[in-house]
């Protein structure tokens, strides 16, 4: 098992950070992901992937809140 990547975007400006969330998830072999550390629930992230992404990805909670949300984002 390798080391899951774990991308903290709480310090980076908000119009970044769907562009670099996609980029890492490109570059994803399938059955790997990568833990998002997000400061609001990423929602609108969620509805982006099921849009753009249908049937290619996992998204699981490991934390909601109330100060930090941890999501497991894979490749299928």
């Amino acid at each position: 098992m390798h080391n899951e990547t774990i991308l903290d975007i709480r310090s980076i400006p908000p119009a970044q950070r769907h562009p670099l969330i996609f980029d890492l998830f490109n570059g994803l072999a399938a059955g790997e992901s990568f833990v998002l550390v997000n400061d609001h629930n990423p929602k609108p992230l969620f509805y982006q992937f099921q849009a753009e992404l249908t049937g290619q990805f996992s998204w699981q909670y490991l934390e909601e809140g109330p100060a930090a949300w941890r999501v497991r984002i894979g490749r299928v």
